[in-house]
């Protein structure tokens, strides 16, 4: 794919990321079962609950014409939570890896735009084969950099609140922000990472276009 070809479809690729319109209800309804499952069940049974829960909802998913792949994501993601809650005996871990994937997610968007290459330029670019093209437009880069700001945002967001609510035994308020902070911000960020990335094919098309002769 060359610089100047556009992907399939980004618009609806960052749409796919967020969950699409279903997006916040399938990764809501488990937690929220498990929460208010845990103060009158053993903790294994709220697990159990919420992972059922899951489970239907990937039924479900499928059935709406979703691939397998995709909504088996749900459940891996509450198998996984559950199983460290399960370990660690403790109702507040069952949101442990997903704080501890924020501050990964801010480190990672932060070293980017450290070392020049903010991670949504790079994504851009295996979206579209284009190389390093758009590092060389100063409008294209600063594009970039503020979308990854607003990615660095979310991160940073998700995991400052929640680690706080984590070290406060709020099991419920974590709930809350794991609901509040996840798909709603998770698009507001790709409304900017959209701009970014459509900003960047309008420049990069217009360096590998040739000059118009003067007439």
């Amino acid at each position: 794919m060359t610089a100047t070809e556009k992907p399939t479809d980004v618009k609806q690729a960052l749409v796919d990321g967020v969950g699409g319109p279903m997006g916040m209800l399938y990764t809501a309804l488990p937690v929220v079962v498990f929460v208010t499952a845990v103060p009158f069940l053993p903790l294994m049974v709220a697990i159990g609950v919420a992972l059922a829960a899951a489970l239907v909802l990937t039924g479900v998913r499928v059935l709406r014409g979703e691939r397998l792949s995709s909504a088996l994501g749900g459940v891996i993601a509450i198998a996984a939570a559950g199983g460290v809650a399960a370990l660690t005996g403790s109702a507040k871990d069952f949101f442990l890896i997903g704080i501890w994937a924020s501050l990964a997610g801010a480190v990672v968007v932060l070293a980017s735009m450290l070392v020049g290459r903010p991670l949504t330029g790079v994504i851009w670019s295996l979206f579209h084969g284009g190389g390093n093209t758009w590092r060389r437009n100063r409008s294209a880069l600063r594009a970039h950099y503020l979308a990854s700001l607003a990615v660095l945002a979310v991160f940073a967001a998700r995991f400052v609140v929640k680690e706080w609510l984590y070290l406060e035994d709020a099991t419920g308020w974590l709930a809350f922000a794991k609901i509040a902070m996840g798909t709603p911000l998770t698009a507001l960020a790709a409304l900017v990472v959209l701009w970014a990335f459509r900003h960047t094919t309008k420049v990069v098309e217009s360096m590998a276009s040739p000059p118009q002769p003067v007439r």
